[in-house]
C-alpha cells in the first residue's frame, strides 16, 4: 500500500514538473485577473452621461430629458431589460459572446476576407464587446490600425469587467436611431413602455436595430405623421425571428403577429405631460449624470392632470371676452399629501401670457382665504364659538378702518354666516383677539416662507395683506381636512409620508370643516354631481381685483384654483366667488363625471366636542326670555361660556306706560322682554330702516328700576396700540375714543390716566389731543357706573 502511494506521489510531481511553466503562466493570467477585476475603477454605467425619465405616479412617462452630450440615453439595469431582447441581440450580434475572450477570430477574419478580398460590403465583425469600446472610447475602426485598437479596448474591457456587465453597458449605450441610445430609451421612445414590458416583436425589433440605425429607421420629417413604418426593420426582424424559432419553437405560435406592419412612435412625439410639475421636481433634485441615469416618480396621476388642463383650458376659452386668460390650479391627495395635478397656467406654450411660469410657486395675495384659519385659532382660543354673534358694524381697530367688500354692514352676524359670507369686519376683531399664536405666528408655524415682520402687516394679514403661494395654500387647507395636522405637500412618490405637525386641535379643525360646508355653491347647482358629496370652499379676492381665488376640499382631495395675470394687472372680473369658483366647481364636476373615486376618508367626530343650546340673537346661553333657540358646537374648557343678555325683562306700569320704580307692591304692573342691542348694532339697523325699540327708562326711579347690563367696551384705541404722532403737527393730532355701549345708556365719560377728559354720546366718538410721548391709561364710564379700560402707547416723530 505504502509503495503505491510513493509511486503516485513521484508520478504527481513529475507531471508538475513537466508543466511548471504552463502553471505558473495560468496562475500569473488568473492572478493578473483577479488584480483587474479587483483594482478601483468607474462602473461602465459612470462612463457616459445619462437622462432623467420622469414617471407618473403608474409609471407612465411625462418626460424623458437629454443628457448632457444631447443624447436620449437612460441605464436601465440587466435585470430590468426582457430576456427575450437580451438573447435576441447575443442571437443576432454576437452568438460566441459568452466563450470569446472580447473578440472573435473567425468573425475577424471572415469580415476581412469580405471587405478587403472580395471588395462586397464592408463588415467589420466585431464582437459586442468591440462595439462597446468603439462607443465608450469613440474609435474610428474603418481602418486596420483602427481595428486594433477597438480589440485591445476589448480586451481591456473583458479584464476590468465581467461578461455581465459588458452586456448591460452594451445594451444601454447601443444606438437606436437619431440620438436615441440604448435598449430601455428606446423601448420608451418607440413603443412607450418599459424594456420589461416588451413583447417578442418588439423585443426582435430593437435587436436588430444597432447593427444599422440610421438604414432601418425612417425619422418622421412632419409632424402629423403618425408613425415610423420602415419594411426593411421588418424584414431584418423577421429574419432573426426565423433564427428565433430554431431555438424557441414554442414561439411559432406568435407569428401572425410579425405578420402586421411594424410601427414605431416617431421621436418628436415623446410624452410632454405636466410640464410644471415636471419642471418642479427636475430642479430640486442635483441630478449628477456620472453616477447612470435617474428614473423618478412623481405622485401626479396623468388621468387627474388632464383632466384638470382640460376644464382650465375650456374655462379661459369661454370666458376670454371677460378678460381671464390665464388660470392655474392645484390638486392634492390628502391621504398621502402627494399632489395629483398641477396645472401652473392655462398654457405653456402661450408666451403672451408667460406660460411656463409655474403659478402654482407665485407669491400671491390670498385674499379672505385665510379666513377659516383665523375662525379655528378664534375656537381654539376661547375667543367664540359658531353660532357666537359678531358684530359687523363700522369699526376702527386703531389706525386701521376695515371696509367689507361690498360696502355694506350687516350689524349682528354669526360666526358661521361672517365666515361663510366672507365678512371683512368679524375677521378682523377675531384675528385683533388672537394670542399665542396670532395669525402671523400661526402662518410662521406653517412653513409660510417670505413674510415680512408682522409689525408690517398689522391686522391687514387677515384680508390678504401678506402673501403665499398656491402649494402653501393647498398645504393648509389640507391641514384643515386632516383635522388639524399640517404635513408637507409630496411631488416624488419616493418622498416619506411626515407624520406631521400639529397647528390646530381637532376640534376647531372640524369646527371649521363644518362651516365651509355650509358655504352654497354660486351658481344654485342643487343638483350638480358634486353636490351628492360635502364640498367645503372658500374664496378669495386681492385687493385690486388682481387675484381671485378658490380652495377648499372634497372627497379625499384639495383643490386650489386661481384665475389672473402673472404681471399682476387687475381686473373687474376677477373676484374670487365670481371668477375662481365657477372654475373650481366646474373640476369637480368633471371628475365625478369621470368616475373618480372620491369617497370621504372616515373622519368622527372629536369626542371633546359637544352640541349645546344657545340663544339665536346673542349666540349665548339662552335664559326663560330667549324666545328663539338653537344649538352649536361647543368645546368644553374651551369655548366661551356666556348667559345672554340681550332680552331682558323689564317691569311697566300699566298707568304711565313706563318703567315702574320700585317697590312694586300696590302698583298696577306688567313684565315686558325688551331687546337690549348694543349702541353700535343699534345705529346699524336704524341705518338699515330697522330700528329696535328702545327699552323704556323712567328718570323719576333714579336708575332704580335699571335691570343689570353689560360695561361699555373700548374698540378705539385698539388694545395694546401704538400711535406715532407728528411732532411738529402735535398741535393738530387727534386720537379718537369710540366704545360700545349698553341700550340703556345715553352718555359716555372719559377718563386718561384717571384725568377727566370728556363726554360723548353713547353712539358718538370723541377726540383728544395727548401732551406727548409717553403710556396712558384709558378709561371709560357709561352713566350706570360701568366701565372699561386699557393701555395705549403714542410716540412722536419727526
Amino acid at each position: 500500500m505504502s509503495s503505491y502511494l510513493h509511486a503516485s506521489m513521484n508520478g504527481m510531481l513529475r507531471w508538475i514538473q513537466r508543466w511548471q511553466n504552463w502553471l505558473v503562466a495560468l496562475g500569473i493570467a488568473l492572478a493578473v485577473l483577479v488584480g483587474c477585476r479587483c483594482w478601483p475603477h468607474q462602473p461602465l454605467r459612470g462612463w457616459l452621461p445619462s437622462s432623467t425619465a420622469v414617471y407618473d405616479d403608474k409609471g407612465r412617462l411625462l418626460r424623458l430629458t437629454l443628457a448632457s452630450d444631447q443624447q436620449y440615453r437612460l441605464w436601465v439595469p440587466l435585470n430590468d431589460i426582457s430576456p427575450q431582447l437580451v438573447q435576441g441581440v447575443l442571437l443576432h450580434e454576437d452568438r460566441w459572446y459568452r466563450w470569446h475572450p472580447g473578440f472573435n477570430p473567425y468573425g475577424l477574419l471572415r469580415g476581412a476576407w469580405v471587405t478587403y478580398v472580395k471588395h462586397g460590403a464592408p463588415q467589420g465583425g466585431s464582437t459586442i464587446t468591440m462595439q462597446l469600446a468603439r462607443l465608450l472610447w469613440g474609435l474610428n475602426t474603418r481602418t486596420p490600425m483602427g481595428k486594433l485598437r477597438q480589440i485591445a479596448r476589448a480586451l481591456q474591457l473583458e479584464l476590468f469587467y465581467s461578461k455581465r456587465q459588458i452586456l448591460e453597458a452594451y445594451l444601454n449605450d447601443a444606438p437606436y436611431g437619431a440620438n436615441v441610445q440604448g435598449a430601455g430609451t428606446a423601448s420608451l421612445v418607440y413603443f412607450g413602455k418599459q424594456a420589461s414590458q416588451l413583447s417578442l416583436p418588439e423585443a426582435l425589433t430593437l435587436a436588430v436595430i444597432p447593427q444599422d440605425p440610421s438604414r432601418r429607421l425612417l425619422a418622421a420629417q412632419h409632424a402629423n405623421e403618425e408613425a415610423l413604418i420602415s419594411s426593411g426593420l421588418a424584414e431584418a426582424r423577421n429574419r432573426l425571428y426565423r433564427d428565433w424559432l430554431a431555438r424557441h419553437s414554442q414561439d411559432v405560435a406568435l407569428k401572425p403577429l410579425f405578420a402586421l406592419p411594424l410601427t414605431l412612435r416617431p421621436l418628436n412625439r415623446l410624452p410632454f405631460e405636466a410640464p410644471h410639475a415636471v419642471e418642479q421636481v427636475l430642479a430640486s433634485q442635483a441630478l449628477g449624470n456620472s453616477d447612470g441615469s435617474a428614473a423618478l416618480t412623481t405622485t401626479i396621476d396623468l388621468n387627474l392632470q388632464h383632466s384638470l388642463e382640460r376644464q382650465i383650458a375650456l374655462y379661459v376659452k369661454r370666458n376670454a371676452s371677460r378678460g381671464i386668460v390665464n388660470a392655474t390650479a392645484i390638486l392634492v391627495d390628502t391621504r398621502d399629501m402627494g399632489i395629483r395635478a398641477m396645472v401652473g397656467s392655462a398654457d405653456y406654450a402661450n408666451a403672451a401670457i408667460q406660460g411656463q411660469v409655474n403659478g402654482t410657486l407665485a407669491k400671491r395675495s390670498p385674499g379672505s382665504t385665510l379666513k377659516p384659519f383665523i375662525y379655528a385659532l378664534g375656537f381654539d382660543q376661547g375667543v367664540l364659538q359658531p353660532q357666537t354673534v359678531l358684530r359687523d358694524v363700522p369699526t376702527a381697530f386703531g389706525p386701521y378702518t376695515p371696509e367689507n367688500f361690498d360696502g355694506n354692514f350687516l350689524g349682528p352676524i354669526t360666526a358661521t354666516q361672517a365666515l361663510i359670507r366672507s365678512r371683512n369686519i368679524p375677521a378682523v376683531w377675531v384675528a385683533s383677539q388672537l394670542h399665542q399664536p396670532s395669525l402671523y405666528d400661526f402662518l410662521q408655524q406653517a412653513g409660510i416662507s417670505r413674510l415680512a415682520s408682522e409689525q408690517h402687516y398689522g391686522l391687514s394679514l387677515v384680508l390678504g395683506g401678506g402673501e403665499v403661494s398656491m402649494q402653501e395654500l393647498a398645504g393648509l387647507y389640507a391641514m384643515l381636512a386632516n383635522r388639524g395636522v399640517l404635513r408637507p405637500l409630496r411631488l416624488r412618490a419616493d418622498e416619506p409620508q411626515a407624520d406631521g405637525t400639529r397647528l390646530l386641535s381637532d376640534e376647531a379643525s372640524f369646527m371649521v370643516m363644518d362651516i365651509l360646508r355650509q358655504n352654497p355653491r354660486p351658481d344654485d347647482a342643487a343638483s350638480a354631481p358634486s353636490m351628492r358629496m360635502p364640498v367645503y370652499w372658500k374664496t378669495g379676492t386681492s385687493w385690486a381685483f388682481r387675484d381671485a381665488w378658490t380652495a377648499g376640499s372634497f372627497g379625499p382631495y384639495v383643490l386650489v384654483v386661481w384665475v389672473g395675470n402673472f404681471d399682476g394687472g387687475g381686473n373687474p372680473a376677477f373676484v374670487g366667488v365670481e371668477a375662481a369658483a365657477p372654475l373650481f366647481f366646474q373640476i369637480i364636476d368633471a371628475l365625478r363625471a369621470e368616475h373618480v373615486p372620491m369617497d370621504e376618508p372616515i373622519r368622527a367626530t372629536p369626542a371633546n366636542l359637544k352640541r349645546v343650546q344657545i340663544c339665536l340673537a346673542s349666540g349665548n346661553l339662552p335664559t326663560q326670555w330667549c324666545p328663539q333657540k338653537g344649538m352649536t358646537w361647543f368645546i368644553p374648557g374651551k369655548s366661551p361660556i356666556r348667559v345672554d343678555d340681550i332680552y331682558r325683562p323689564v317691569i311697566i306700569d300699566d298707568a304711565t306706560g313706563q318703567a315702574a320704580c320700585p317697590p312694586f307692591d300696590g302698583k298696577r304692573t306688567h313684565l315686558e322682554v325688551y331687546e337690549f342691542w348694543p349702541s353700535d348694532l343699534q345705529r346699524v339697523f336704524q341705518q338699515a330702516g330697522m330700528p329696535r325699540r328702545k327699552p323704556p327708562v323712567n328718570p323719576a326711579c333714579g336708575g332704580s328700576e335699571r335691570v343689570e347690563g353689560a360695561a361699555p367696551g373700548i374698540t378705539s384705541p385698539l388694545r395694546g396700540s401704538t400711535y406715532t404722532l407728528r411732532l411738529k403737527q402735535l398741535d393738530e393730532e387727534r386720537i379718537p375714543f369710540t366704545a360700545t355701549s349698553d341700550a340703556d345708556v345715553h352718555a359716555l365719560y372719559w377718563f386718561v390716566d384717571d384725568a377727566y377728559v370728556g363726554k360723548s354720546a353713547s353712539n358718538e366718538s370723541m377726540y383728544w389731543q395727548p401732551r406727548g410721548a409717553g403710556q396712558y391709561t384709558i378709561r371709560v364710564v357709561d352713566d350706570h357706573g360701568r366701565s372699561d379700560q386699557r393701555l395705549m402707547q403714542v410716540n412722536l416723530a419727526e
